[in-house]
């Protein structure tokens, strides 16, 4: 009978260098792997799918080719529910560019609590977990629900305790416990970029889980967060439009759900009357139409 106790996701597109890395250090991992399922989201650069069909690692390696691409929302979306849809009982998602220390894994399994993240840094070893330990969408005059990250906490993973708390987290180590899909269900695919984690987070503390970040548990990122970079390119309305809809979907309140018409107003200002980016102020107006439903146009 073959063993269905873990199954890892990973989620590529046009990456090839960096998913080749990748899964060389899953196939280092000290604790067993029974399914490697990677969504190769529409690769274009025509290479990704003939390595991958032609894999000769160590891992049982299972591939879904996806036709178009879905996003990174849409790849995990894909990802978890085919790992679910086998029986597996835990399931480990992460992107292509974040690499796995070799007993990142065992250490996750050691605290086996039900939903949990590994502990992200740098290649220089700089701590760059940024999943909020608190997340707060009940006060209206916050102008961003994420309070407080774990690298704003602690400057060192030294200086973690063993495992902490959190409100928030990215799908760059996260794993998760079949009971708990049992009642969430799956990612939403239509955030398509950005949020669609958060959105998981959510709901599954909104069902009574809490999530753990384990200290131990080690991810090394290889590429700088550029926010600033996605702001100023066709991800603005993906990350206004996602941010307005965790507002409107999980605010605690009349004011922290309407909270999105002041932020889009205030966007607007900063980006339009000081930066003159009429470009990012035409995404912001769109995605304040778009929020409700998660829809494109």
């Amino acid at each position: 009978m073959t063993q269905k106790n873990l199954a890892i996701v990973v989620v590529t597109y046009n990456r090839l260098q960096l998913l080749e890395q990748c899964l060389q250090k899953l196939e280092k991992q000290t604790y067993p792997i029974d399914n490697l399922i990677v969504v190769n989201n529409a690769s274009t650069d025509r290479i990704t799918a003939g390595f991958l069909d032609s894999y000769t690692g160590s891992l049982p390696l299972t591939v879904i080719h996806n036709k178009v691409n879905t996003g990174g929302a849409g790849g995990f979306y894909t990802g978890i529910k085919h790992a679910y849809q086998l029986g597996y009982e835990w399931v480990f998602v992460m992107d292509d560019d974040v690499f796995a220390d070799s007993r990142c894994v065992e250490q996750l399994m050691a605290v086996a609590h039900p939903c949990m993240i590994a502990v992200r840094e740098y290649k220089d070893g700089q701590l760059v977990e940024r999943a909020a330990i608190e997340y707060n969408l009940s006060n209206p005059f916050y102008l961003n629900p994420k309070r407080q990250a774990v690298c704003d906490k602690y400057k060192n993973r030294s200086n973690m305790p063993a495992t902490i708390e959190v409100e928030n987290v990215a799908f760059e180590g996260f794993m998760i416990k079949r009971e708990v899909i049992d009642i969430i269900g799956y990612p939403e695919a239509k955030y398509f970029i950005f949020y669609d984690d958060v959105d998981y987070a959510l709901r599954a503390r909104k069902a009574g889980f809490s999530i753990k970040a384990v200290r131990d548990a080690k991810l090394i990122r290889q590429l700088p967060f550029d926010q600033q970079g996605a702001i100023n390119s066709w991800k603005a309305f993906y990350m206004f439009r996602n941010l307005f809809y965790i507002h409107f979907k999980f605010g605690k309140n009349i004011f922290v759900r309407n909270k999105p018409y002041l932020l889009a107003i205030g966007s607007m200002i900063v980006y339009g009357i000081r930066l003159r980016n009429w470009k990012v102020v035409k995404e912001i107006m769109r995605a304040l139409k778009c929020a409700a439903h998660l829809t494109e146009k």
